[in-house]
């Protein structure tokens, strides 16, 4: 296998390109090496077989939709409120704005998973692991609301999400930043230690 780390990652954004355009059954690696531009052929030395590309995309997708740590950082030195947690959630709508194919092809790899089982088990691990990382950095941050709080949230904002990407329509009479304010209004106390 090849290991031009470089041209890995271009091989893997172009696969992503082309699962979110057109699904699981497009993915090929022919179909990759045309997206970026490559030799027929390059792919299938940098990839064992589809299984290995397709798990290796889901390591790639969880790169591009992940924040900035600096951004995080910067944003975190405000006092703990509801108010900042609409900050956060509402910049992870703008990621996903600014990088529809990462989040498109995350659902093809989730419809992937049901007939894969490999594939299912280390979606299963990774994205378990995220909500965890979630729940943690929201309590040891002291933001409003509790783990349940935020396993709430996280499914919420997953289906606005899922809508978004896929039915645009059904949410075009609202505006997401107005749904993720109330959302997170509504779902969260007031004040970290506020009980409802």
């Amino acid at each position: 296998m090849r290991q031009n780390p470089a041209r890995r990652t271009a091989l893997l954004d172009a696969a992503i390109e082309v699962l979110a355009r057109e699904g699981s059954r497009g993915l090929t690696f022919r179909a990759v090496d045309g997206e970026a531009g490559v030799p027929v052929g390059t792919c299938s030395n940098y990839f064992r077989n589809r299984d290995d590309l397709l798990l290796q995309i889901m390591g790639r997708t969880h790169e591009r939709i992940a924040p900035d740590p600096e951004q995080v950082t910067e944003i975190m030195r405000a006092e703990p409120s509801r108010e900042l947690v609409v900050l956060l959630v509402r910049q992870i709508h703008q990621r996903m704005e600014a990088d529809r194919a990462g989040y498109l092809a995350m659902l093809e790899l989730r419809l992937e998973a049901t007939r894969r089982p490999e594939l299912g088990r280390e979606l299963t691990k990774a994205m378990s692991e995220v909500l965890e990382e979630n729940v943690r950095f929201h309590v040891d941050a002291a933001l409003p609301g509790d783990r349940v709080d935020v396993v709430l949230l996280y499914l919420a904002v997953q289906g606005m999400i899922l809508d978004d990407l896929t039915v645009p329509e059904v949410l075009a009479p609202y505006r997401g930043d107005d749904l993720i304010g109330e959302l997170t209004r509504r779902l969260l106390p007031q004040k970290p230690n506020d009980h409802r």
